[in-house]
């Protein structure tokens, strides 16, 4: 259902305008949809900005209060927007711009428009008068990302893949480079947090991976990277400046550490790091607005997301459900040989261990990336499993964020492999404890984190009563030979090299291979326009489970990988949990899903004829899936 019971929303904090910090714009619901919107926080009243059948993800605020948002077609190519706050005409943010995949947006304080597109291959920079033609700035034959303009718009930004060759590129606003910036050491990585906003002050924020730590840096013209080892980390971080010029060089930084958050205040001029008092839990966005006063959202696993300031500002409400949502929520750390791996689990209530009865089936909700962690946070699809009587356990495996740069980096056993592992270790641990009994454990992921869900199916298949992987990678060198750029370039610095370099690497860590020793029932959900895991490799791995004789279903959608329409993810958390309640429970019944909902991906459900052992679902309707991870970085 959408409307009146289910509702979206994006996990960001509204954009302000820099003149006058009351005009805002943020994403919200209109009729299960994500829409772009206009809020006055004097008045405390909102304006529906877009109006697209799809729905519309992207939208911020310049100085001159213009609303702006990509519109985009069913591919995810399109042309920035903008309308005055007050509303009027939409017109385009450029002219003489080919469509493409929106790759970063920024307005200077004078109106001049710079803008990142890519079309699959190459990212090509324009900048322009806001409204008038552009010109192009530079083009490069890789995934790269806008990520930042100084005030006077005189310089830019551009990133490059995490962990390749490009890190930083600062240039001239007539392309010119300026300068190239990379990371230190082995692992060093860098990333572009985007220049200060006040005129005449040109630095650019960086965070700096240095070995074990993450530390707070900036470039300046003619003095080069600075970084600041007063100000270092053992997890991620991310900043942002503070936008008074009062405040002089200021940033905030939230840390993300063992799934909760922290928020620190940063004067570079003095060196003095003080921490922001923030509830317990996790902090999904942060950001400081004029006159000292700092926006946040936050949420823990029992409470939905709810939006904050410091100062009171008034804030639009997000469609979540209200108050405390029911079960028992908890972490716990099992014990590995590379280190305790930290899970949240929650529990339907009553159901703790030394409670009545056998203790109830166990779904392994498996988060995407692989740089990505699971936190202490509302999660829709955690809300509907123990509502309908499941033990839920999020693992952060190794490979995800959260736990500092060599968790991040363990990968011994292989890409995959050393994921499954811990899997495999927490899933004994669970039973161990009295927490889940070994014949009613099932998984569940998106993306990576589906992946993750066939390869464990197919390398440990005595350990699982049923799966569900929506939107996977099932096909290690076919995904790579049809995936984005950007994918690619992760592919190649996880594996080591393309699958012609390494071809052993892929081989073994590719579910198609393992696809035949599966045993447990498995639902696989698949879209027909999914750039990041193409739907060519998912049928070849569905033929594979064919002829294997594999018992499955499959669900195909008319959408790409992202979206941002609630009716999809309900569509298909109703089935996952009627497919895990069949076979983890042998029941057939209805799932208790939550009156309001976290993100999805737009697309219709479409129908086709099931084969010998096989069934594919069947549904007229626009409905997305994407469960609750967030996707492989695009």
């Amino acid at each position: 259902m959408t409307g009146s019971r289910y509702q979206v929303y994006r996990a960001a904090l509204p954009e302000v305008c820099a003149a006058d910090p009351a005009l805002m714009a943020f994403t919200a619901d209109a009729d299960g949809r994500c829409e772009v919107f206009a809020w006055d926080a004097g008045t405390g009243r909102a304006r529906q900005v877009t109006d697209r059948p799809r729905g519309t993800l992207h939208g911020t605020i310049d100085r001159d209060a213009n609303v702006w948002w990509f519109d985009e077609d069913a591919h995810g190519a399109g042309h920035w927007r903008f309308q005055p706050f007050r509303g009027g005409p939409d017109l385009p943010g450029l002219t003489g711009v080919p469509p493409g995949t929106p790759r970063g947006l920024a307005v200077s304080d004078d109106g001049t428009v710079a803008l990142g597109l890519g079309d699959g291959r190459t990212t090509t920079v324009h900048l322009g008068r806001r409204g008038a033609r552009a010109h192009e700035v530079t083009r490069v034959d890789r995934h790269a990302t806008l990520s930042g303009l100084t005030a006077t718009a005189g310089l830019l930004a551009i990133s490059g893949p995490a962990g390749s060759e490009h890190a930083v590129t600062v240039l001239a606003a007539d392309g010119t480079p300026r300068a190239v910036l990379s990371g230190a050491g082995e692992h060093g990585r860098l990333w572009s947090l985007g220049f200060a906003p006040t005129a005449g002050h040109d630095e650019l924020l960086l965070v700096r991976e240095d070995d074990d730590r993450y530390l707070l840096a900036s470039w300046r013209p003619g003095t080069g990277i600075r970084t600041y080892p007063w100000c270092a980390f053992d997890s991620e971080i991310t900043a942002r400046w503070y936008p008074d010029a009062d405040a002089g060089r200021t940033v905030l930084i939230r840390e993300d550490r063992h799934g909760r958050s922290t928020l620190h205040r940063a004067r570079l001029d003095t060196g003095t790091l003080t921490r922001v008092p923030t509830p317990p839990g996790s902090l999904l966005d942060a950001a400081p607005r004029a006159g000292g006063d700092v926006h946040y959202l936050w949420t823990d696993t029992a409470h939905p997301p709810r939006m904050h300031s410091t100062a009171g500002t008034a804030l639009p409400a997000l469609g979540t459900v209200p108050g405390r949502v029911p079960g028992d929520h908890r972490d716990l750390w099992t014990p590995t040989p590379d280190g305790p791996v930290h899970t949240w689990l929650s529990l339907p209530e009553g159901r703790a261990a030394g409670g009545r009865g056998a203790p109830p089936p166990l779904v392994l909700l498996v988060h995407g990336g692989p740089a990505d962690h699971d936190r202490d946070a509302y999660d829709g699809v955690v809300h509907s499993l123990v509502a309908s009587g499941f033990a839920v356990a999020r693992v952060n495996y190794r490979g995800s964020t959260g736990y500092g740069p060599r968790w991040r980096r363990a990968f011994g056993a292989g890409v995959g492999l050393t994921q499954v592992e811990d899997l495999v270790a927490v899933r004994a641990d669970l039973i161990g404890r009295g927490l889940a009994r070994p014949d009613a454990v099932g998984l569940w992921g998106t993306s990576w984190g589906g992946y993750l869900t066939l390869l464990a199916l197919g390398t440990r298949p005595g350990l699982w009563q049923a799966g569900v992987a929506v939107k996977p990678v099932a096909d290690g060198v076919a995904a790579y030979r049809t995936t984005t750029s950007a994918l690619r370039t992760l592919d190649e610095r996880l594996y080591g090299g393309t699958p012609d370099e390494v071809p052993e690497a892929y081989a073994r860590s590719s579910p198609i291979r393992y696809a035949s020793r599966v045993r447990a029932p498995l639902l696989v959900v698949a879209a027909t326009r999914d750039a990041k895991c193409p739907p060519g490799q998912v049928r070849g791995y569905l033929a594979a489970l064919r002829d294997a004789g594999v018992r499955h279903e499959s669900m195909w959608l008319d959408s790409g990988h992202d979206g941002y329409e609630g009716g999809d993810h309900v569509a298909v958390l109703r089935r996952a949990v009627v497919f895990l309640d069949r076979e983890l429970r042998g029941t057939h019944r209805s799932p208790k899903t939550p009156p309001a909902d976290r993100r999805g991906d737009s697309g219709r459900v479409r129908t086709a004829a099931a084969g010998t052992g096989t069934a594919e679902h069947t549904e007229r309707r626009t409905a997305h899936a994407e469960g609750h991870h967030p996707q492989r970085p695009a």
